[in-house]
């Protein structure tokens, strides 16, 4: 059992460099006293560049991080998890989604029996899936394809759908639905036609209550609408063959119980993508991450940037008190974004007990929210320039557009720029209403063009980030026990809203439902 955080030496060390550094600190002095402070807390990786230098830290702050991930044995969990060791201890499973980016017949050092068989499965799998997505694009009959799926097996696809929307093959639509609420669905069915829309239904498993519910509910659309070939005008992406069929449909795709929902976008779960952008643009998706996955393993603490990232979390929550972070996209691309790392972060470090099942004396997973720039400007912007909380801002911004209209781009990246400078800059006015007061936090990620190899990187540097606040705070980001409670409380209350019987609930909640049933 690797070492909590709480019970290294490195812990109160920087607890006392906390105490130290104190909230006299401030980034304008420190750039001042030091002209090299963009380039130590600055780097280059796989096609993705970070400033980390307007944040409230110091090279001894890194050094003492570094410190704390060494003896929390943040590479050898890393290692363990490349290798496929069953992380995941509450549900004995190995965590081996960097595998379904891996490269065919690629062995790493330390590859546990049972890999390379699983990553030959994984591109029999991947081979199919894109050949499926080829043959899709290649059909003039269909224009549109429905996405079925919720969580992971929703946020994944329709965040790099929309985020690489350049490369996406005219004259075919992509809609996703998730929500149980019934408008969603019935919204995107009104616009279509059966005889020219492909279904796809993401459900590993093939019983998650909501995606079965949405698809059951098009199954009897198309049927109303006079569609007959269902094996030709639904897939599915499970691993319940039996249950597809069950429906009718015979186009399957699976995944291994390896592939967390958050993580599995590399998986048959990218099947809508692989429509939208191709094949041969999915595999540079996965070439990118995997240049990322490569630069994890092997790049020294210091200038390992996943790891900098998660260290500077800890700090932040742990050491700063800072309860939340906000994401702001500079690329209307990257819209969904911010609800995507909310999942992946969230549902992954908001635990409250170790690994032995313990409770934690600290915090761990902040609050993510946030929208794009420069729409945030003009919503909650005043708030983190002027407001009593200090939330870290964390900017991503693309130097190259893919349209062509003249001066938008220029004015983007100026108001990127300038949101983080103003941020730690601030302004000194007598009046106290335009006073800003500055030394607020930013980090600044900066890709050369969203291509699907950038995303592919950015995308994975989040997934390793998040391993490595986690592997700190002693938890395990792999299971989700969280959701399951309401769900189960879900279903007793499904009948009883029909029924009218509140025999043993709590007043509040039998209010609410005679509310509910009230005529």
């Amino acid at each position: 059992m690797p070492t909590r955080c709480d019970q290294t030496v490195a812990w109160p060390l920087l607890h006392a460099h906390r105490s130290r550094l104190g909230d006299a600190f401030d980034l304008r002095t420190a750039f001042a006293s030091d002209p090299h402070r963009f380039d130590a807390l600055s780097q280059q990786a796989p096609l993705c560049f970070a400033d980390l230098s307007k944040n409230l830290w110091t090279a001894e702050t890194e050094t003492l991080l570094q410190r704390l991930a060494e003896e929390c044995g943040v590479p050898q969990q890393r290692d363990a998890m490349l290798r496929g060791a069953a992380i995941n201890q509450t549900e004995q499973r190995a965590v081996l989604h960097t595998l379904l980016r891996r490269p065919r017949g690629l062995a790493l050092p330390g590859d546990l029996p049972g890999v390379a068989a699983d990553l030959e499965r994984v591109h029999d799998t991947l081979d199919a899936m894109l050949a499926y997505a080829e043959r899709v694009r290649a059909d003039a009959a269909i224009t549109d394809v429905v996405h079925i799926g919720i969580g992971g097996s929703d946020l994944g696809p329709q965040m790099a759908v929309l985020a690489l929307e350049a490369q996406r093959a005219p004259g075919r639509r992509l809609h996703f639905v998730s929500n149980v609420d019934g408008h969603e669905l019935a919204a995107v069915l009104a616009g279509l036609q059966a005889q020219h829309t492909l279904f796809l239904i993401a459900s590993k498993t093939f019983t998650t209550v909501e995606t079965m519910t949405n698809a059951r509910s098009a199954l009897a659309w198309f049927q109303a609408q006079g569609g007959q070939d269902v094996a030709r005008h639904f897939a599915a992406l499970t691993t319940n063959i039996e249950g597809a069929a069950a429906l009718g449909i015979t186009t399957t795709f699976g995944f291994w119980d390896w592939v967390g929902g958050r993580y599995s976008l590399w998986s048959a779960i990218g099947l809508p993508l692989a429509i939208a952008i191709g094949a041969a643009a999915f595999r540079e998706m996965l070439a990118g991450a995997f240049a990322m996955d490569e630069h994890f393993r092997l790049a020294p603490l210091a200038r390992n940037l996943p790891v900098r990232l998660g260290l500077l979390d800890v700090w932040y929550r742990n050491f700063m008190g800072f309860g939340s972070r906000c994401i702001a996209p500079y690329h209307a691309g990257l819209r969904r974004l911010p609800a995507y790392l909310q999942q992946l972060e969230m549902e992954s470090n908001g635990k409250r007990v170790d690994m032995a099942g313990q409770p934690v004396p600290y915090s761990t997973a902040p609050v993510l929210w946030g929208e794009p720039g420069t729409n945030g400007q003009h919503a909650f912007f005043q708030m983190l320039h002027q407001g009593t909380d200090i939330v870290p801002l964390e900017i991503m911004a693309v130097r190259r557009a893919t349209h062509a209209l003249p001066g938008h781009h220029a004015q983007l990246l100026a108001n990127a720029l300038a949101q983080a400078q103003a941020l730690m800059l601030g302004r000194t006015q007598a009046d106290g209403h335009r006073h800003f007061p500055g030394n607020r936090p930013s980090t600044f990620l900066l890709l050369d063009a969203l291509t699907p190899g950038a995303l592919g990187a950015l995308v994975a540097l989040y997934e390793h980030r998040v391993f490595v606040s986690g592997a700190v705070w002693g938890i395990n980001s792999f299971d989700q026990w969280g959701v399951e409670l309401g769900k189960v409380l879900a279903r007793d209350l499904e009948p009883r809203l029909a029924s009218g019987d509140v025999a043993g609930l709590d007043p509040s909640t039998a209010g609410l439902l005679q509310r509910m049933r009230a005529a």
